[in-house]
């Protein structure tokens, strides 16, 4: 068994292995025709249910031939132009060529002695990061394994920050004094924070959006004098950069603003919206992001890595102290005053893998304004499909795209029964799916259900949008047909 081992004396039986590997998944994204199947779960347990894991076949060529049928061959193919649902995007090759690299060395970013120069590499792009927010100079952070533990980070820190004078919170009941602002479309993970910081149901407080999902700056101001008046604490007000529904990005100057006047912790979540950091043409859309106290970023959203690849910035890297913690095996105090860089005394995690590798090799290959270009591209992309979708009168489309996320729904002529019209988009989308030839996601507005593009392919075209719209609306009409056959 230890020729299954990586070392020296197995490089070769690596080398052939993976490149065995690399062929057959190269192949597959050549000749794949379509983003997914249609494969139910249904159809596709029994094969996997099947296999003994207690016998294992014995070179991995074979387990390669196994995992065509029960994975290849039906996995969801996010690089496919007609992929259109979730923020998941398609990965650029250097990332790739990376997480080849990480995966076998191996190494954990935890301590200096498990990672040595991955420990910098990671600091660097930390640095990087912070200075084209433009948090100053006071700036660090640590990468993650997605938004949400960003999120959920970024939260600690602001509870912990919010703490009034050294006894901090000495009750448990006083945490239910504190106040968390978001808008109502913001990430369900802000909700998720708070419960797991243990504060009460009524912590995160709903600020209302305009018609474009933006965040009401005026209803904001009240909900903070509200909560002063009622002798509460606002601990944070967490500002989108790229809604997750609609990709809106809140009035960050006027939330800064009103963070300043009443003393908040300003919490920006762009986990979609950070490519506008390497953008050639929609920076100004964030601008206001540099007053913010944390930020939350996606590389695997909108710098096209691979998952995952995270991180949650801080404007002031002594408040990454809440984080901190030091064990005798691992990181122990005097290796702070010897100086040796532990990137756990910062972290959530313990053992992490080397993500930042990823983004690494990225920017050493593209460059940051390789990265912005695509960005870019889906950006406008999205921009032409509204215009697509606004000429339609088969759709309702919701709010003209800041990013590169449409929202819309169809609308028969002959149907004014709303619930009828949301059993017909529910219908499509999942026709959609089971057929294969795209994939697309769902939302509600308004108690309504929508459907969704999210466009972070550069390689989708205006012609894939509108043939997808097309087959939405074909099987919306079979659904609207069958109905009518039936009540007949």
């Amino acid at each position: 068994m230890r020729s299954h081992l990586l070392n020296g004396l197995t490089a070769e039986h690596y080398r052939r292995s993976v490149t065995e590997g690399v062929e057959r998944v190269a192949a597959k994204l050549a000749t794949t025709d379509r983003p997914f199947t249609g494969v139910t779960a249904d159809a596709l347990s029994p094969a996997v249910d099947a296999i003994d894991l207690d016998r294992p076949l014995g070179d991995t060529a074979a387990v390669l031939d196994e995992l065509e049928d029960v994975y290849l061959r039906d996995a969801i193919y996010f690089h496919h132009p007609r992929y259109l649902a979730h923020l998941n995007c398609p990965v650029v090759i250097p990332a790739v060529l990376a997480e080849a690299v990480l995966s076998a060395v191996n190494s954990s970013l935890d301590t200096w002695d498990q990672s040595a120069g991955g420990t910098l590499i990671e600091r660097r792009l930390i640095d990087w990061t912070t200075a084209r927010i433009g948090l100053g100079p006071a700036a660090d952070g640590v990468f993650t394994s997605g938004g949400t533990q960003s999120n959920l980070q970024a939260l600690l820190l602001a509870r912990e920050e919010a703490k009034p004078g050294p006894a901090g919170w000495e009750e448990g009941a006083s945490l239910s004094k504190l106040r968390i602002f978001a808008s109502e479309v913001s990430h369900f993970s802000v909700r998720k924070s708070a419960k797991l910081l243990g504060l009460g149901p009524d912590a995160v407080v709903s600020v209302p959006v305009d018609h474009d999902k933006r965040m009401q700056t005026v209803a904001l101001a009240r909900e903070l004098e509200r909560c002063a008046r009622d002798g509460l604490v606002p601990m944070a007000v967490v500002a989108t950069a790229g809604t997750t529904d609609f990709g809106s990005i809140d009035p960050l100057p006027e939330i800064a603003g009103l963070c300043a006047q009443y003393g908040v912790w300003m919490h920006v979540d762009a986990a979609y919206g950070c490519g506008l950091l390497a953008s050639l043409k929609y920076r100004d859309r964030i601008e206001g992001i540099e007053h913010a106290d944390s930020v939350t970023v996606d590389y695997h959203k909108s710098f096209f890595q691979p998952v995952s690849s995270s991180a949650v910035l801080v404007r002031d890297a002594a408040t990454l102290r809440h984080a901190t913690y030091h064990a005798d095996y691992l990181n122990p105090r005097r290796a702070v005053q010897e100086r040796i860089p532990n990137q756990v005394d910062k972290s959530l995690q313990t053992t992490r893998r080397f993500d930042a590798l990823k983004l690494w090799v990225t920017l050493r290959t593209m460059g940051a304004d390789g990265i912005g270009q695509l960005f870019d591209e889906v950006c406008d992309l999205a921009r032409e499909g509204w215009k697509l979708l606004a000429a339609d009168p088969r759709y309702d489309v919701v709010v003209e795209p800041s990013l590169s996320t449409l929202v819309f729904r169809y609308v028969p002529a002959a149907v004014t029964d709303p619930a009828e019209i949301d059993r017909a988009n529910l219908y499509a989308r999942k026709a959609l799916f089971a057929s294969g030839d795209a994939v697309v996601a769902g939302t509600k507005v308004a108690g309504r259900h929508y459907l969704k593009f999210t466009l972070l392919n550069p390689e989708t075209k205006t012609a894939d949008i509108a043939a997808v719209l097309d087959l939405i609306a074909g099987h919306a009409e079979q659904y609207l047909g069958e109905t009518l056959d039936r009540a007949s």
